[in-house]
């Protein structure tokens, strides 16, 4: 059977196997190891703090739970994120009290999103991006704006100025150090921008502006907000491999883990599709290392639920 087109949909959707594809785990980066061995921990240290804060916090569980009811996905997802971000990128606190400490402290700083003396909001009404102007939505025009960037600017000079060969979001959205933390979800302050429609829609949190990075920072950063956008960044991601993949991957929290990680489901998901047409056999999406964790320690999450 042949799957869909990139751009359909097809009631006749092929639904992922549960588990693994690989049956070792694919290979850490070496900055996950980097940043693992500054904190004199391990990642198995990582993952038991992680799960133990999630074990003795009921009332974060049952948050976990409602939102992801609002957002129409199993709450193993959103625990599956969390837990990944929390042993591969950066260490849990003790409590979750420290989380909503550190977000109250973003809360109307005057620091900006932009780039070389150019603030974000003036580079994006460049004629460059006039293609993204008619776009209704906010994941479709951030969406939009990161691909003009990508093939515009990234890597290129434009009108006599370079422009550094990196992702957008880390050109424009990261005006702290590296390795600054970002919350329960690790949520990157563009995918918030891309999801402030949707989470707006479905938990009724004030739409995030560009211009005030200090209240787009405080939105990820809060428990309470950072994990609607956690949900809305899982439900994109499986309505995406859906209409553009033909998979419904929302039994696998592997692998909507693993798009958690690397972002980009969309190009994503019409690759897959791309590599699928015509084909007898359909090609499953992989987990890679973070979302194999996930699968492999299963059960165990699935314990705290």
């Amino acid at each position: 059977m042949s799957l869909p087109g990139v751009s359909a949909f097809s009631a006749d959707v092929l639904k992922v196997p549960p588990g693994n594809r690989n049956a070792e785990q694919p290979p850490i980066p070496g900055a996950s190891y980097k940043r693992t061995k500054e904190g004199r921990t391990t990642f198995d240290d990582k993952y038991d703090k992680v799960r133990d804060l999630l074990k003795s916090d009921r009332a974060l569980i049952s948050k976990i739970e409602s939102t992801a009811s609002r957002y129409g996905i199993e709450p193993i997802h959103i625990i599956g994120a969390i837990v990944g971000e929390h042993t591969y990128n950066v260490d849990a606190y003790d409590r979750l009290q420290s989380y909503y400490i550190k977000a109250a402290s973003y809360a109307g700083n005057s620091f900006r999103f932009g780039y070389d003396g150019q603030s974000v909001d003036q580079f994006v009404s460049r004629p460059e991006f006039s293609e993204c102007a008619g776009k209704d939505d906010s994941y479709s025009l951030w969406t939009c704006r990161e691909r003009v960037w990508e093939t515009d600017f990234r890597g290129k000079t434009v009108g006599g100025k370079s422009y550094p060969n990196n992702r957008f979001s880390a050109v424009f959205f990261q005006p702290f150090f590296a390795g600054q933390t970002f919350g329960l979800g690790q949520i990157n302050p563009l995918t918030a921008l891309k999801l402030t429609d949707l989470v707006h829609q479905k938990s009724g949190y004030e739409r995030l502006d560009e211009n005030k990075a200090g209240d787009v920072y405080k939105a990820i950063m809060d428990p309470d907000q950072s994990l609607a956008y956690i949900a809305a960044a899982i439900r994109k991601s499986i309505d995406e491999y859906r209409s553009v993949a033909g998979m419904d991957i929302s039994g696998n929290p592997g692998i909507t883990a693993t798009l958690y990680n690397l972002g980009n489901s969309p190009a994503r998901a019409a690759a897959l599709a791309a590599k699928n047409r015509g084909r007898a056999t359909p090609e499953w999406p992989e987990e890679n290392y973070y979302g194999w964790l996930v699968n492999e320690k299963l059960a165990d999450l699935k314990s705290l639920l």
